[in-house]
């Protein structure tokens, strides 16, 4: 049996920040995510950092990590991609009656048909930031994804049921973000800060949030364009379930102050179910966060997180999988790519164990499993 813990840290820098980890002997958390998350609770004004299942070095500040801090926003935590989230729809279709080949050829024709903006210099992304028409309905590239799912098993009937979903149809998980947007809205911020946040009240904060509520709002209709997208493609129509945001900041009253809560690979579990997706080679799971949220900010891990960093992907399995064999599953799904890197940079070999994940928020009261979602066609890149 697995044991479950939750380590509750406290250091005497500057503001006190208390320091949880939301873990389990089976999560992974290496020593550089850890220390990315210290680095994170010395930041002025900063209350509380939760470290969360899915933990992992990010590029300076910890991914799946929920900040709440006092009179600062922290731009550089929140990330480049500012909006990603994960969308769920329902097909309107049944699943046992989908054909996968006629399926994968629609969407590898729809694929490579598509421009792919993903590699734009940064003089690009700001002419794209201007004229962001282009980029709506496009998936990204790294670990965003477009994944037809089938309906593996249902825990909670009613809850099931009464999100408007059946056990026999396929369903649609989108994760993308912002594309270009947020990075440049970033790389802005840098040139007049660099690593120091900014100051509540003032202009700057100001602008930063309102180009910021601007990213969130695109990226949660980009996913939308983007599955509408899929579905004519697909000559099924669709509609939405689920939409969840898991890299923004916003406020958070704590009775005895207002602080501002920061997530980055975070989902936001204060507005109902939730899906917190395994890997292109393992089950994804709809829960329903549950108990008292306060004490994790209000977040769960929005994913597996990874256990290998890009670069070691393909040197720990080139020799050991050619990329025609990272196209199929061991679960039987078809994933379309045509980035020969990419497919090594996210195997599933490369994320941690979505199943402990998902005890460990189990085991602490934070979430009940709806159902659990089995991967049939996923796509990656730019679509």
């Amino acid at each position: 049996m697995c044991r479950s813990y939750v380590y509750s840290m406290t250091t005497t820098r500057e503001n006190n920040c208390k320091i949880q980890l939301i873990a389990d002997e089976s999560s992974a958390v290496d020593g550089e995510a850890m220390a990315q998350l210290r680095k994170t609770s010395s930041l002025p004004g900063m209350q509380v950092v939760v470290g969360l299942p899915d933990l992992h070095p990010g590029r300076g500040y910890p991914v799946g990590v929920a900040c709440l801090s006092r009179g600062f926003i922290y731009p550089q935590i929140i990330g480049s991609d500012i909006g990603c989230g994960i969308g769920l729809w329902g097909l309107e279709c049944i699943a046992a009656n989908v054909k996968q080949s006629k399926w994968v050829k629609r969407l590898q024709s729809m694929h490579h048909h598509c421009h792919d903006n993903s590699s734009l210099s940064h003089e690009g992304r700001d002419e794209q930031h201007n004229n962001t028409d282009v980029l709506l309905g496009t998936i990204g590239s790294g670990n965003h994804f477009a994944e037809i799912q089938r309906v593996e098993s249902v825990h909670c009937p009613e809850r099931f049921r009464a999100l408007g979903l059946q056990r026999e149809q396929a369903l649609l998980l989108v994760h993308s973000g912002s594309r270009g947007m947020g990075d440049v809205l970033l790389r802005k911020h840098q040139q007049v800060y660099g690593i120091h946040g900014v100051q509540e009240g003032t202009t700057d904060c100001t602008d930063y949030l309102s180009l910021h509520d601007a990213c969130v709002q695109w990226a949660k209709r980009n996913r939308s364009v983007l599955a509408e997208r899929i579905a004519e493609r697909l000559h099924v129509k669709s509609y939405p379930v689920i939409d969840i945001v898991h890299n923004c900041v916003e406020q958070l009253d704590m009775g005895s102050y207002t602080g501002w809560l920061h997530r980055k690979g975070a989902a936001t579990s204060s507005n109902g179910p939730i899906v917190i997706p395994g890997t292109r080679g393992t089950y994804s799971y709809l829960v329903e966060p549950i108990g008292e949220q306060r004490r994790n900010l209000f977040s769960l891990a929005h994913g597996a997180g990874r256990k290998w960093n890009r670069k070691s992907c393909k040197e720990r399995l080139y020799k050991r999988y050619s990329a025609d064999s990272l196209r199929r599953t061991a679960m039987g799904s078809i994933v379309i790519c045509d980035d020969r890197a990419l497919l090594y940079e996210e195997a599933p070999q490369a994320y941690k164990d979505i199943e402990a994940v998902i005890k460990t928020l189990e085991k602490q009261g934070l979430i009940q499993i709806i159902a659990v979602l089995k991967p049939y066609i996923t796509l990656k890149q730019s679509l």
